[in-house]
């Protein structure tokens, strides 16, 4: 990640990672490991599905990947 330019290509991950620990991290008080990665999981499912991005229109990003019309839930493999 050196080199001109590179700075920047950080920004999108590191923003993911401030929103998990101020929206969710700082607000718990885990009483143990599992806890806590089972809301960290939760929070995810969270901010992929329901939460509003405004640099997506407002819209989360599962509905701008998968589309209007399908979520992660209907997807079949």
């Amino acid at each position: 990640m050196d080199g001109r330019g590179r700075v920047f290509d950080n920004i999108f991950t590191e923003r993911l990672w401030r929103s998990l620990k101020y929206e969710g991290v700082y607000l718990k008080d885990y009483d143990n490991c599992i806890d806590a990665k089972a809301s960290i999981d939760n929070y995810f499912t969270f901010y992929n599905n329901e939460r509003l991005h405004s640099s997506l229109g407002y819209s989360p990003p599962a509905e701008i990947y998968f589309g209007k019309d399908r979520t992660v839930s209907n997807i079949k493999v």
